[in-house]
């Protein structure tokens, strides 16, 4: 959830169903076949309708107030995974990356039938490329979301979004938009709702499961983009590595506080400001990746405000611009997404309206963050790995620019 991106709540449902994608492995039916006559450049059809399947996991707002997260114990199952992830692999047909750096989808496994050594093995996947995509997830409920979640650790219960309006789900985050929902994208910078889900937490969360409910049609937009921020670490010089490495950054919850109170809703529980290493050590893979969004980090602790405005906008126009440290994931109808908070920023896309856009998340409470000066680099490991050639860092070289 980006820091203040919270739309006001529609009493009333517009049913712009995402069915115009085909269930994986499924041909679509005559009823949804695409007449290609009438393709329209720019333009997908929204579909009408009165009754919605997901009614009871449409958003509410309760007035009810939690205390504050207290210190909880956890161990990354991810260390309990196979390096080579076999028990994972072994039910899948098709498994492949999207670039180098983060970014993988697997085809013929069922997320709500996963073995205990498959849950390691998953985890172990996303510790190891920041993000793994699932299509056609149809037998993940939101209570096998829920129980698969809570394998990985204590769910978080967000303090301002919004939850389901069935009961008992408040670990829950909804994601929701229609075309009765105000379109904000003027009210922030792009850069801005690059973020880290809830980094202002004593332990901001670890893997953390997305599954598109409704969404618009093929083309129709809402893709969500994500960073590796071991690449973001590694795209940095050696210099200010480790500069950065002795640093650490203030994560602040009033944004969003504010936000909610500014549109008469509670806020659950009171916000928080968290002191959080810059330079973080991922437990499962040792390597060192860029703790930093620019949606919740608010100051650099230890320097004058210059040099912290300075180290803030850089690091933002790192994690922004830097192409190969991206990847985009077009949603189809029952797709999840399942990443490692730690290691990735993450950012909503627009421009999807009047289509309706519904998803829920789950995520596990993952340890405090810390820094282990014996953490290494992604890059240099790989490079080590496969003999591939190091990355030249001297923007000073000549260069003769051609794509």
């Amino acid at each position: 959830m980006a820091p203040f991106l919270i739309e006001p709540l529609n009493n009333g449902v517009k049913d712009t169903n995402a069915n115009g994608h085909p269930s994986v492995g499924k041909p679509t039916t005559a009823s949804r076949q695409i007449n290609y006559k009438h393709y329209e450049p720019g333009h997908t059809a929204v579909e009408e309708g009165t009754d919605y399947e997901h009614d009871d996991l449409l958003p509410s707002f309760p007035n009810i107030h939690w205390g504050p997260l207290t210190e909880v114990p956890y161990h990354d199952k991810g260390l309990n995974g196979h390096p080579q992830f076999k028990d994972l692999l072994d039910s899948a047909t098709d498994v492949f990356d999207y670039n180098p750096k983060i970014g993988t989808e697997i085809h013929g496994v069922n997320l709500a039938k996963l073995t205990d050594a498959q849950k390691n093995d998953l985890a172990r996947l996303i510790a190891t490329r920041g993000v793994v995509f699932f299509r056609g997830q149809n037998d993940l409920d939101i209570n096998s979301q829920r129980e698969l979640g809570r394998y990985f650790g204590v769910l978080h219960k967000h303090a301002t979004t919004s939850i389901p309006r069935k009961p008992s789900l408040e670990d829950v985050h909804v994601v929701f938009a229609d075309s009765n929902s105000k379109d904000q994208r003027a009210c922030f910078s792009p850069t801005f709702l690059w973020h880290s889900d809830v980094t202002y937490e004593l332990q901001p969360p670890s893997y953390t499961s997305l599954k598109l409910l409704t969404g618009p049609p093929r083309g129709g937009g809402g893709d969500t983009v994500w960073t590796s921020q071991y690449a973001v670490y590694d795209s940095l010089s050696a210099g200010m590595q480790k500069y950065l490495e002795g640093l650490t950054a203030l994560h602040s919850a009033e944004l969003q506080a504010q936000g909610s109170r500014a549109l008469g809703r509670a806020v659950r529980r009171d916000p928080v400001t968290t002191e959080h290493p810059i330079i973080r050590t991922n437990p499962v893979t040792g390597w060192k990746s860029v703790f930093f969004n620019p949606g919740f980090v608010t100051d650099i602790v230890g320097v004058p405000k210059v040099e912290s405005n300075a180290i803030i906008a850089y690091l933002n126009e790192v994690i922004s611009s830097t192409q190969e440290v991206h990847v985009r994931f077009q949603w189809q109808k029952n797709d999840v997404a399942f990443w490692d908070n730690r290691v990735c920023n993450h950012s909503a896309t627009y421009g999807f309206a009047p289509h309706r856009r519904h998803a829920v998340r789950v995520a596990a409470q993952a340890e405090r963050p810390y820094l282990d000066p014996a953490g290494k680099s992604q890059e240099e490991e790989l490079q080590a790995r496969y003999g591939l050639p190091k990355v030249n860092k001297d923007g000073a070289s000549q260069s003769n620019y051609n794509d």
